[in-house]
């Protein structure tokens, strides 16, 4: 399977005031996020929300986005589910609709606690679309899966036929590059945190990524991977530690999904408000984040409609 590239976004899924997802605003959506650099979306992920959508939603959202699958755009979707029914018709769907690629994150309920749980979830759900690759979304953060990654590449390998890799979003970038060698590099390893790319690149020849703050400081996380093959380390390091900066503000506003989403809308893009049971910004803290982005130049550095 050929590896991805470049920076993927985890795009948000947007809402209108009265609660339902906004399906108009994403060619709109897409062409900046295409403008600015990025390489494709994997959709209906933690950013998009997508444990709080409706099958359907989740349907109707991936059909909008394929609309927008260019050559250098992929589109990959995200299926995960407590329920794995669902996901396996998500998983369908998503090869119906001609998508490059699907995923599914671990179920928060019930928590998984072993690797041959975890293989018999992946392998049930990589089955139902098989002519797509399948990566497996490492988040223990969001729920609890602290397992070890090689382990799961040892026992997939084989077994499931379409296991393109993970997306791998966890702190340790010793574990990220052994999964990396594994077999001389079999698996595409795609780094999940911008907090960490320019390591990930020193240590673990990342190609591709999966990011969240892509979505409004992509242009900032492309120059630290450009400035890197140009071999111009300090610029790189400089795009990096800029990048840190950013998150440092939406951290003290409920993160990516809420403070980021937010963020969209000074850009231009308006994605609503988070649903329950996220805690919305208030227009108080809504200007006080606006401040703090101003503080640090941030709308010189941001992503452009």
């Amino acid at each position: 399977m050929k590896k991805i590239q470049g920076l993927i976004d985890a795009p948000f899924t947007p809402y209108y005031e009265n609660g339902e997802v906004n399906y108009e605003i994403i060619p709109r959506y897409a062409e900046m996020l295409r403008k600015n650099g990025l390489k494709g979306v994997f959709i209906n992920g933690s950013s998009g929300e997508g444990y709080m959508l409706t099958t359907d939603e989740r349907k109707k959202l991936a059909e909008e986005w394929i609309k927008e699958q260019r050559p250098d755009f992929k589109i990959i979707v995200h299926v995960g589910s407590c329920c794995v029914k669902n996901s396996k018709e998500l998983a369908k769907h998503s090869e119906e609709i001609g998508a490059d690629g699907f995923g599914a994150m671990a179920p928060p309920f019930p928590k998984i606690s072993r690797i041959d749980e975890l293989v018999a979830y992946i392998s049930e759900i990589a089955s139902a679309a098989p002519k797509l690759p399948f990566y497996f979304y490492h988040i223990p953060a969001f729920n609890g899966v602290y397992l070890p990654m090689v382990k799961l590449l040892e026992s997939v390998d084989g077994k499931v036929p379409n296991f393109a890799g993970i997306k791998y979003t966890f702190e340790s970038l010793y574990e990220y590059n052994q999964c990396r060698l594994y077999k001389n590099g079999k698996y595409d390893m795609l780094h999940g945190q911008d907090e960490t790319i320019l390591p990930s690149l020193a240590m673990g020849g990342a190609q591709g990524g999966i990011g969240g703050t892509t979505n409004y400081n992509g242009r900032e996380l492309i120059a630290i991977i450009e400035d890197w093959n140009r071999g111009d380390i300090e610029g790189a390091r400089k795009h990096q530690n800029y990048s840190q900066e950013v998150i440092n503000i939406i951290c003290k506003y409920r993160g990516n999904i809420v403070g980021g989403k937010k963020i969209m809308k000074f850009l231009g893009l308006d994605m609503g408000k988070n649903r329950t049971p996220f805690q919305n910004l208030t227009e108080e803290e809504e200007q006080q984040l606006k401040h703090d982005l101003e503080a640090i130049d941030f709308f010189t550095h941001c992503n452009k409609l």
